[in-house]
């Protein structure tokens, strides 16, 4: 409630109650009229001082990678349809580093207290102040990720990963706090964000050829040391020297309820027939739930067996109410049913073409193609859920496919698409000139995103509708983050409209 509501209806409760004592002495209707107007003034300047502190409490927080333990990417936030045009530009933090083959930054910022924490594509980490945005303390790796990483903040630490070791920092100064390496032969990186709750870690890395079998992992939030490992790959490779894959790119999700859920990552070598894998490689793009406390594996649903086009079922489910709601790079969103384990509803979203069954003897098109579907996190706010698609297509047959550097991202294009997540209904979509790297992010009303070419959308809730817009100088692939009156996203990747692109993490705020 606003504090000048809670004014007029003490006003109105000082009318109403003079009125009331007229009948009574004069000097006991002013005596009622003055401990009226009084009582009055005092409750109006409790509600303005509790209004306040509940924004100065909301404000600084975005702790999780994905907002919150369901990965909704939802803030109730300052920010709605009716303010975000005041958003302005308030401070830039350069990003001072040699970038990697991802551009320099692809995390979303995490913000506590009057600090935001932001780590780039390098693994270093950095606190800044979060007024103006001077550098606190930075904790330098030098190691090159490929990406999504970043941050997690729980209990006065900063829980991050280099491309090899998890590791845990004191929020106050940056000193780490501990270390734990987990890349061995066969899980060979660690891209993902952690999650940290109830004394735990939740991490993950991801497996490649020859042999590689990426695993899930908790770690003791205390000292690193592992509580459970599950690994993502079920028995072992049919080819090993050839067979790869599994793991976590994105950070996984908690139900409240004592289950933790996540997407995992394809099978490789993708093209082909997919020999080097003969049958569905469990659990490779699925979504798998898991005991939070021991690891022990509660159910799994795999989305797209025997994968030969790079379709990771890889983004953070999304926990709504008894569904757990998830997507990949397919272009297919899925809603299960979290008690009875059965699919809910299937939503198709993109262009496709050619993308299901065995790839044919002779070259087509394939859409989508290996960096097209949704790529990056969707959000889930009031009923409504926000999918941020890529139209990117690929060549491929039955004895080869198109490689990551074949692809010309500029050829690209991007749609933001609003489900009913009750049913997976289309509400509406929306278009753009480029692809949607930048995830969802919602405040209240709006759904703020970022495109490949550096724009930066707000969004109607209800309509797609354009309220607000921006450019970095830069282009983006990385998500934004929602605090208070703050709108904090990074910018980092190569593009062509930039010929000297700076990376840097932008803020806004409302004027």
């Amino acid at each position: 409630m606003r504090p000048d509501s809670v004014v007029a209806r003490a006003e109105e409760t000082n009318t109403a109650t003079g009125s009331v004592g007229a009948s009574a002495s004069p000097r006991k209707s002013q005596s009622t009229l003055r401990f009226a107007i009084g009582a009055g003034i005092l409750a109006a300047a409790l509600a303005f001082a509790l209004a306040l502190s509940l924004r100065e409490d909301a404000a600084p927080v975005w702790a999780a990678p994905n907002a919150d333990l369901a990965g909704t990417r939802a803030a109730e936030a300052v920010i709605d349809s009716d303010s975000v045009s005041d958003l302005e530009l308030v401070w830039r933090f350069p990003l001072n580093a040699r970038p990697a083959a991802a551009g320099l930054i692809a995390s979303t910022p995490i913000v506590h207290g009057d600090r935001v924490f932001v780590q780039d594509l390098r693994s270093n980490v950095f606190a800044l102040d979060r007024a103006n945005g001077r550098l606190r303390w930075e904790r330098r790796y030098g190691a090159e990720s490929g990406g999504p990483n970043g941050l997690a903040y729980a209990d006065g630490a900063i829980f991050g990963a280099t491309d090899t070791t998890a590791f845990a920092l004191d929020a106050r100064h940056g000193s780490q706090l501990w270390g734990r390496r987990l890349v061995t032969p066969t899980e060979q990186f660690v891209d993902v964000a952690p999650v940290a709750a109830g004394g735990r870690v939740y991490t993950g890395t991801v497996g490649y050829p020859p042999g590689g079998k990426g695993a899930v992992y908790a770690l003791d939030a205390d000292d690193g040391s592992v509580r459970w490992r599950f690994s993502t790959i079920k028995g072992e490779w049919a080819r090993p020297r050839a067979a790869g894959g599994g793991g976590i790119w994105s950070s996984v999700s908690l139900d409240g309820e004592g289950r933790v859920y996540f997407g995992t990552a394809n099978p490789a070598p993708w093209g082909g027939r997919g020999d080097a894998f003969p049958g569905p490689a469990l659990y490779t793009d699925s979504l798998v739930a898991l005991d939070a406390a021991t690891g022990r594996l509660l159910w799994y649903d795999q989305v797209t067996p025997h994968d030969v086009r790079d379709y990771d079922f890889q983004l953070t489910p999304i926990v709504w109410g008894r569904l757990v709601i998830g997507a990949g790079k397919a272009g297919r969103v899925i809603a299960w049913h979290r008690e009875t384990r059965r699919r809910v509803w299937e939503t198709p979203v993109g262009r496709h073409l050619n993308d299901l069954g065995p790839l044919p003897l002779h070259e087509v098109t394939v859409c989508p193609g290996l960096l097209g579907g949704v790529e990056t996190p969707m959000a889930l706010a009031h009923g409504r859920l926000f999918v941020p698609v890529v139209d990117l297509c690929a060549r491929g047959s039955a004895t080869s496919y198109d490689q990551l550097g074949d692809l010309d991202l500029d050829a690209g294009r991007g749609r933001m698409v609003a489900l009913d997540a009750s049913s997976g209904r289309r509400l509406w979509e929306r278009r753009f000139g480029s692809p949607v790297f930048g995830c969802a992010t919602v405040s209240r009303d709006v759904v703020f995103t970022a495109t490949y070419d550096g724009h930066v959308y707000a969004l109607a809730a209800h309509s797609g509708r354009t309220l607000w817009t921006a450019r970095a100088r830069a282009g983006v692939n990385a998500c934004p983050a929602v605090a208070g009156d703050m709108l904090l996203l990074g910018a980092g990747v190569p593009h062509a409209d930039f010929a000297n692109p700076r990376a840097e993490v932008l803020a806004f705020r409302l004027a």
